[in-house]
Formats: C-alpha cells, sequence, structure tokens
C-alpha cells in the first residue's frame, strides 16, 4: 500500500519508506492510500476472539500488503503480551485501562510495535545506525525508549521538557542509557516536537545520519493504537452493551483519538467520539469557531495533554475532507482546567473507588457530562495513577501504592543532557552524537 502526505506535494511512500522517514519531504504527514473496511463477519465474531486475535485483522488490514504474514503476527503477538481490561466506573461509563503494559501507558502499544516493525524493516533493508528522535510530554517516551532499548542498529533520543513531565515519568527514560540518550530541552513540548520536524528537515543532518521519528506522526506508531479501540466493543458485546458507544478520548496530540476514528472508517460502530482537552483547547476552539489557531500550550497537571499545535490535527482534516460540518458531526469537545480536574479525581475516588489519574479525570468527566441516558461511554484511562504520584496523593489525601514495574525504574541513575531550544544547538549535538 502506499501512502501520501497531507501537504499533497511529496512523493507517495511504500510502507517502508514511511516507517522508516517518519515524516514526509514537505512536512505532511503519512495517509494511507486506502482505509479498507472490514467485514460484517469480523464485528459479529470479535466479541469471542482475543485481543491480539482481533488486532492482528486489524494491523493485516493496514501492513498485510507489506509484511509477510508469519512476521506481522509475530510483531503482534509480542506487542500485546498484556490485557486492556474494561472496567466498570459508574452508571454507563467504563473505563478502558490501557496502562498494564512495560511502562503502565497506553503508548506501549504503539511503542512497542514501532520498534519490531521497523526493526524488520531495517533487517530488511540491511541498514545500520538508524536514529530515532521522539518529542515526549511525558508517556511517549518512556514507552518508545523501552520499546525500542537495547536493538541493534538504532540509537534513540528523547526530547522532554525539563522541569514538566512526572518525577516518575522521567525516570522511565533517563535512566535506561545503552541507546537511549535523554535530552533535557529548556522549553515546553511544542518546542521539543518543533526540533524533531525541523531535524526531518534539514539536509545537513540527513546528509550525515538517517533520521526517524517515533512519535504519532509516524504511522508505525499511531495506526496500532487503533487495536485497543476494536477489543474495546468486542468487551461491550460480550455485556450486552454495544449499541450506541460513546468513546471520550483524552486529548494531547490527537494520535490517540485519530487512530480511533481510522477504526470507525474501518466499520467500527462507533456512534460518537468526545475529545476531552485540558486548558491546552485548540480542538475544542476549533469546533467552535471552525478556525485552527494553535498557541503556545500551558503546563497542567495532566502534562502529556499539554499540547498547543497537535500535530495529527493534520490527519482529521485529512479523514473528513476538511470539512468542519463532517468533522463536528462525529466528534465533540471539551476543556477542563486543573481545578476541575483535581475535583473529578477526588469525588470520582470517594464515591466509587476508582481511582483516576489526570489525564483519564478529563474524559470520565466529559462522559458524566454529556454522555445521553441511551448511551453507553468508554473512557480512555491512559497512565496508571502512580505515574502522577505526588498530584494524586494530594488529592485523594491518601498514598497510592506504586506498582512494582514503577519501583525498578525508580532505582536507577538519572542521566540526561540539558539543551536548549534553539535548532542549531540541538543539530550541532546530532552531529556530534
Amino acid at each position: 500500500m502506499l501512502y501520501y502526505s497531507t501537504n499533497k506535494k511529496a512523493d507517495k511512500a511504500t510502507l517502508q519508506e514511511a516507517v522508516v522517514k517518519g515524516l514526509a519531504s514537505d512536512k505532511g504527514l503519512f495517509m494511507p492510500e486506502v482505509i479498507k473496511h472490514l467485514p460484517d463477519s469480523f464485528f459479529n465474531n470479535m466479541k469471542d476472539m482475543s485481543f491480539q486475535e482481533i488486532a492482528y485483522v486489524v494491523a493485516d488490514a493496514f501492513f498485510g500488503e507489506d509484511v509477510d504474514a508469519e512476521s506481522l503476527k509475530k510483531i503482534v503477538y509480542e506487542t500485546l503480551n498484556f490485557d486492556v481490561p474494561l472496567v466498570h466506573v459508574n452508571d454507563n461509563i467504563y473505563s478502558l485501562e490501557l496502562y498494564h503494559g512495560p511502562t503502565l501507558a497506553f503508548k506501549d502499544v504503539g511503542g512497542r510495535f514501532m520498534s519490531r516493525l521497523l526493526g524488520y524493516f531495517i533487517k530488511k533493508q540491511g541498514e545500520k545506525d538508524v536514529n530515532v528522535l521522539v518529542a515526549t510530554s511525558g508517556d511517549t517516551g518512556s514507552a518508545v525508549a523501552n520499546g525500542f532499548l537495547g536493538v541493534d542498529g538504532i540509537r534513540v533520543f528523547v526530547l522532554y521538557p525539563k522541569g514538566k513531565v512526572s518525577k516518575i515519568q522521567e525516570c522511565q527514560f533517563t535512566t535506561l542509557g545503552q541507546n537511549i540518550t535523554a535530552l533535557e530541552i529548556d522549553g515546553t513540548f511544542d518546542d521539543c516536537q518543533a526540533l524533531v520536524k525541523n531535524a526531518f528537515m534539514d539536509a545537513d543532518l540527513n546528509n550525515h545520519m538517517k533520521l526517524t521519528s517515533a512519535n504519532s506522526i509516524n504511522v508505525a506508531r499511531f495506526l496500532p493504537q487503533a487495536f485497543y479501540y476494536f477489543y474495546a466493543y468486542a468487551q461491550l458485546q460480550k455485556l450486552g452493551k454495544d449499541k450506541n458507544v460513546v468513546i471520550c478520548v483524552p486529548s494531547g496530540n490527537f494520535g490517540n483519538i485519530t487512530a480511533g476514528l481510522f477504526g470507525k472508517k474501518m466499520g467500527l460502530p462507533i456512534s460518537r467520539f468526545i475529545a476531552a482537552n485540558n486548558k491546552n483547547d485548540i480542538f475544542l476552539q476549533y469546533l467552535i469557531s471552525g478556525v485552527y489557531s494553535p498557541r503556545p500550550s500551558v503546563t497542567t497537571i495532566a502534562n502529556a495533554m499539554d499540547v498547543g499545535d497537535p500535530s495529527n490535527f493534520a490527519r482529521v482534516l485529512e479523514l473528513y475532507g476538511e470539512s468542519h460540518e463532517d468533522i463536528s458531526k462525529e466528534i465533540s469537545g471539551c476543556s477542563y482546567n486543573d481545578e476541575q480536574i483535581k475535583e473529578t479525581v477526588k469525588e470520582t475516588f470517594k464515591k466509587t473507588g476508582y481511582l483516576l489519574d489526570p489525564h483519564g479525570a478529563v474524559g470520565y468527566r466529559a462522559l458524566t457530562e454529556h454522555l445521553k441516558s441511551d448511551e453507553v461511554g468508554v473512557f480512555l484511562e491512559t497512565a496508571h495513577p502512580a505515574k502522577f504520584l505526588d498530584t494524586v496523593e494530594e488529592i485523594i489525601e491518601q498514598e497510592v501504592e506504586i506498582p512494582q514495574k514503577l519501583q525498578e525504574f525508580m532505582k536507577g541513575e538519572k542521566k540526561s543532557i540539558e539543551l536548549s531550544k534553539d535548532f542549531e544547538t540541538f543539530k550541532e549535538f546530532l552531529l556530534k552524537a
């Protein structure tokens, strides 16, 4: 299958080229030429299939023309060796807990899948010394770093905003060493993302080293996130709750919700989506005004959503032919500030015993306020609450048990390199790396 650029000014690329390049030469994002509609028989049988079995069918629709069946199945089954439970929280609202992977965040799915798919293509090409650049506002860095840790021929550079990720998130990618280098950027996530994008467009850097991205701008990172939308629906089928399903996605860079929208285009019977924002509500303002106006991000306690210019908005526009009317029919938006997030975490824990993280709290609150009486709501709980330990403990005024996986990360020694947000400084570092 060929992939085209959202900017329409670059040559079409194979999957291999799209994965290895990450970003098109015209700075656009790659999109598959065809989004395959899956057969009714698949949707009828999903309730009797495992997470891995469902994911393989979806992965085959995306990647089956370019990756042999045995290799693709191995990639899927190695990536998804953990469960994604659907948990009843309150009334007709369910939490899809995406944090049961190695780094306790939803990005384990995309990060692990991409590391294996990129490794497959590198081995196929016989290439070495591929350099992965990834900007993170929190969980992307840890998922990608741990997915690529120890992979021969691949170096990973994780760019993160100084002082704007939680301590536990930080330790998950600054303590690894080996082929992982953490770069502490004096700026925001948007500054980190800009450095990555500018690196792809710089001729000197690309002549000096082979670069690719592991952010959700890469098709191998964001498309696999469609897997768990299908699995969520299958679990609702088992419960007899699969009518009028609304999925609410805590949204930052919009890779996650875009993957869900791809699932809907493939036939997944989701009624509508809610994109839940923190104070960085660029998408909500677009829905209201019809004008996309990116602006500098502001810091919140839901830090992984602190994005002022979401990259994947370009893919949302492409999916709906740039029609504001069509986008508004299938996606609604909302925005909550830190005080509202804290209130939601505290009250939900008090009333139901379910502990939300700040990002999941945005999703849950949106459903409590916008779900209709005949609808079933699912919000994505994207990371374990312990990853935001100080914030969550202060809110509920109780200690939060830290999972053993996180405790192991916390034992390591922080190793990071501080850099300014100036591109020339970043470029000089990479040229010498």
